[in-house]
């Protein structure tokens, strides 16, 4: 019989010639309690932000809770678990999956808007340039995990959404919180388009779906120039939200991305049926907007004059 020493350097000795070393520690269950809704349940550390402990990496997810609250994006925290709390498999310990490419830019075109209020960009540490696509590499996406019935069961193989194994989109299951178009919104969301648009088509490219607009009339623009022709509005999902039907015209208030020159129609936005009264009431907010203290103003002044010619 052999002695508990040489059993174990007869393992030690195993571990270092017969079989391939892992370049940090085996997978562990996840404890970030903003991810443990995600269809994984084991990660591994260091992450893709090179953070070594899941108590670190809470701690600087935890960032994220504002915007997460203002729901740009459907993408946004499965993004974020899986850059903090990347998915661990057997096959795939010593390397844990990155997102998709595709997975980053939704986010980031629907929340980016959403930062630049408040004076914020996107991360550089969550550039989406640096991130795999499905034909140059591994990565994974929401749409493309499958899991096997019960609560513990891991995903089969994630794949990017643009592959030919997209299982069809999402929206059957889109509910798009509807949003009235009235001063207070419009004041308060800071769209950065205005328009006025046939709608000739509605595309869906697996799980990413735009709009293909006619534009009629420009109320308002900030940082893409917008032709009066032919135009795409990309949504961040697979969801268009707001809905747009074909061959009807709208008023669509929405964001732009000036990185990508892009019209975006993302949660937040708006599209209501085109009526010449809500345009003129659109451009009367957009003046209050420009000019916040100049109705006040003259509002004294009226009521001053009044006062005047009763002396």
């Amino acid at each position: 019989m052999y002695s508990n020493e040489v059993i174990v350097s007869l393992l030690a000795v195993m571990c270092l010639v017969g079989m391939p070393r892992a370049h940090g520690a085996a997978c562990e269950s996840i404890r970030i309690p903003m991810c443990r809704s995600m269809p994984w349940n084991m990660t591994k550390m260091p992450n893709h932000l090179h953070h070594s402990t899941q108590a670190n990496a809470i701690l600087a997810i935890e960032q994220f809770e504002g915007l997460l609250g203002t729901q740009c994006s459907p993408d946004l925290l499965f993004f974020l678990c899986a850059m903090y709390a990347p998915i661990c498999t057997i096959d795939f310990q010593h390397d844990p999956i990155k997102p998709c490419k595709s997975v980053c830019e939704r986010a980031k075109s629907g929340c980016e808007p959403v930062m630049k209020r408040y004076n914020h960009t996107w991360p550089e540490s969550l550039a989406c340039e640096d991130l795999p696509v499905y034909d140059r590499g591994v990565c994974i996406s929401p749409e493309a995990i499958v899991t096997a019935e019960g609560p513990e069961s891991m995903p089969d193989f994630p794949m990017d959404s643009h592959n030919g194994n997209c299982r069809g989109t999402n929206t059957e299951r889109c509910k798009c919180k509807p949003i009235k178009p009235n001063q207070k919104t419009y004041i308060r969301n800071n769209y950065n388009y205005v328009i006025r648009a046939k709608v000739k088509e509605v595309r869906s490219r697996c799980h990413d779906v735009s709009a293909v607009v006619e534009v009629k009339e420009i109320l308002k623009s900030s940082l893409v120039n917008i032709p009066r022709d032919i135009v795409t509005l990309y949504s961040s999902s697979g969801c268009l939200c707001p809905p747009l039907n074909a061959n009807e015209e709208y008023i669509i208030m929405g964001y732009e991305s000036e990185e990508q020159s892009r019209l975006l129609l993302v949660e937040g936005s708006i599209a209501e049926k085109w009526k010449d009264r809500l345009g003129k009431k659109v451009k009367r907010w957009d003046q209050k907007l420009r000019n916040p203290g100049r109705g006040k103003s003259e509002s004294v002044s009226g009521k001053t004059n009044t006062k005047q010619s009763r002396h």
